[in-house]
């Protein structure tokens, strides 16, 4: 019995540490456990998003298959943040109002910084790491 309970308390340990790896750091770096392919032909190395064209001014767009945000504060000012409410996990649904905004239980994000605008989320949405150039917006 003891040797079943120390198995199960280790799974528990492992997928715990999972978890916490595969959270956003809010250190700046745009850390993320899984590095995104590069699309054939990309001399930059990270995928293409958007087009600058395509985010609005004062808003921005939610790219819900890469779990990433890209905002335009103002013009010519991109910003990526993760999509991924830092409350409860859930996938941002909106922009407006110069927010991101989470459905689940209210949390807004500022497109400048992703500081908490509104909570109950505490901690701002973690940076992610674009590249524009060409009037492409790149991964990495």
């Amino acid at each position: 019995m003891n040797a079943r309970r120390r198995t199960v308390l280790a799974a528990g340990a492992a997928g715990a540490a999972a978890l916490a790896t595969g959270c956003g750091s809010s250190d700046g770096d745009g850390g993320d456990a899984s590095p995104t392919p590069s699309a054939p032909g990309d001399a930059t190395g990270g995928a293409e998003l958007a087009g600058t064209g395509d985010i609005p001014v004062g808003g921005g767009t939610i790219f819900k298959e890469r779990k990433i945000v890209v905002t335009q504060p103002t013009e010519g000012d991109f910003k990526a943040f993760s999509a991924v409410c830092t409350h409860a996990s859930c996938l941002v649904s909106t922009v407006s109002d110069g927010t991101i905004n989470c459905p689940c239980h209210g949390s807004k994000f500022s497109i400048t910084d992703a500081a908490v605008e509104a909570g109950p989320a505490t901690r701002p949405l973690p940076a992610e790491e674009i590249s524009v150039s060409g009037g492409a917006i790149r991964l990495g």
